[in-house]
């Protein structure tokens, strides 16, 4: 009996990404010069194959691969993204910096490539950074990334509320991420902060930040007995049924429109949880899950039955 082997570009190209999934990167690379051979014009072989040797150390082989689709009518933003960090691996900064800049040019409403332009400046510990994310969240909301690298930077500044809302919208965005740990530490520690400082946290700010502050601050005298998740609970409930009656008609906010839903449906508690638990006391959180399963597995549901997304006309960081 003779058995046949035989497989077509796609498939080779499906076996490919699960040895890279497992790190197996020279077997992705044995199958994908296979599907070269029968597929050569493939921009997603091409495009495997590149990053594949990217990723087992070779770093010219990748760059000679990739550099091929840069000029190509079908490139897309990916080709330029993964030439742009061999370039950085091989330390050639400049290239690109420059090459990052011509992706923007060729891709101005992609995310990930002024995501990977405000990482390159921000390695050189430019300030620039922060205005390359920030234009990625404006022009393609839902890129998650950006939102990640926009909230650590604004934790490191006295501008604890981007920290905070950009946080937010990262862990429902990416509520599975293994950066959700980090970002949700880092959203307790913001809140602690922006009371400490909300007394001078209202100076030279635009209207919504303002509207912010004015709203949040009315619960200072809760924040009075320490910022945790049960106090974190009881602030943001009375915060988002104040915005919802003074703001969200002039301030649209997809992200308080969630918080304003979980308080109707009785999943809030259970949300802040999510968020502040972990980071205030691990013991304390799981304690919380076994006595309230219920809320916990009605909670669980919700989340998974879910995609967080953002509309493009509510970006207010920088309003005109």
């Amino acid at each position: 009996m003779q058995h046949s082997f035989a497989q077509t570009a796609t498939e080779l190209l499906t076996t490919s990404r699960s040895f890279t999934q497992q790190g197996d990167y020279s077997n992705a690379i044995l199958v994908l010069n296979k599907a070269t051979q029968l597929q050569p014009k493939s921009l997603e072989v091409t495009k495997a194959l590149a990053m594949n040797y990217y990723l087992n150390g070779d770093n010219n082989k990748a760059l000679e691969i990739i550099k091929t689709t840069l000029d190509r009518e079908d490139a897309d933003d990916q080709c330029y993204q993964i030439a742009g960090n061999i370039y950085k691996q091989l330390g050639q900064v400049k290239e690109c910096d420059k090459l990052f800049r011509k992706g923007i040019k060729k891709f101005p409403l992609s995310g990930p490539m002024y995501n990977e332009l405000g990482g390159l400046l921000w390695q050189q510990q430019n300030a620039e950074a922060i205005k390359q994310w920030e234009k990625g969240i404006e022009i393609d909301p839902n890129y998650a990334k950006n939102y990640f690298d926009a909230c650590k930077y604004y934790y490191l500044t006295e501008d604890k509320v981007w920290s905070i809302l950009y946080g937010e919208i990262f862990v429902n965005m990416e509520p599975l991420s293994g950066n959700a740990a980090e970002v949700k530490t880092i959203l307790a520690e913001s809140y602690k902060q922006l009371f400490i400082n909300t007394a001078t946290e209202n100076k030279d700010k635009n209207k919504f930040v303002a509207a912010f502050i004015e709203t949040i601050s009315k619960q200072g005298s809760i924040a009075n007995n320490g910022i945790n998740a049960e106090t974190l609970t009881m602030i943001r409930a009375r915060f988002i049924l104040d915005w919802q009656q003074e703001y969200a008609t002039k301030f649209p906010f997809k992200l308080f429109d969630l918080q304003q839903q979980l308080l109707q449906e009785g999943m809030f508690d259970a949300y802040n949880q999510w968020i502040f638990g972990p980071a205030q006391n691990m013991a304390a959180y799981q304690n919380w899950i076994t006595t309230h399963s219920i809320d916990y597995n009605e909670f669980s549901r919700f989340q998974k039955g879910r995609i967080f997304k953002l509309p493009s006309a509510q970006y207010y960081r920088y309003l005109p």
